[in-house]
């Protein structure tokens, strides 16, 4: 089963977060130079499977499969920010009201919390060619999530800006 999407908050709560307004912080997550070209190899090969029976073809679906291949990648790139008195990862958004804590995480931290110490009721946004990362504590007692795991380029830059939009102290 998918993990839920954080609820909708309620107007009492909106109303008590309104004014909680963060520094900035936005990245997208582009996948990484080999992603790129491990995408033209595949539409290669797609194209080497027509090559048999003709060669113009194989040119034309190598393109078209690079081209949807491509299209896929940029469409599937989440967004990363801490702005507005929001945290958005990916489709998910919370008021930084209600984020605790936020640590970054070297690589090595960041593999650690994604494998043996990982809670299945944690919130993922993670890219795998993307080694580190921020642990952003939920303080939200109706929302079952205790914490997301969000990959960053920049990790201390993200909890800064999350800390400076209301989330707590690392």
């Amino acid at each position: 089963m998918p993990h839920p999407m954080p609820r909708i908050l309620s107007p009492a709560v909106r109303g008590k977060l309104r004014g909680v307004h963060g520094g900035g912080h936005r990245e997208r997550l582009w996948p990484s130079p080999w992603i790129w070209v491990c995408a033209l190899g595949l539409a290669g090969s797609f194209g080497l499977v027509v090559a048999p029976f003709s060669a113009p073809g194989a040119v034309a679906t190598t393109l078209v499969a690079a081209i949807l291949i491509g299209a896929l990648l940029v469409v599937s790139t989440p967004t990363v920010a801490a702005a507005d008195g929001e945290l958005v990862a990916g489709r998910a958004r919370i008021p930084l009201g209600l984020v605790g804590a936020a640590v970054p995480l070297a690589a090595a931290q960041m593999r650690s919390a994604r494998g043996p110490e990982l809670d299945a009721r944690a919130y993922l946004c993670l890219r795998g060619w993307i080694p580190g990362g921020v642990r952003v504590e939920l303080t939200d007692p109706a929302d079952p999530t205790p914490y997301w795991l969000v990959s960053s380029r920049d990790p201390a830059a993200l909890a800064a800006a999350i800390k400076a939009g209301g989330g707590r102290e690392s």
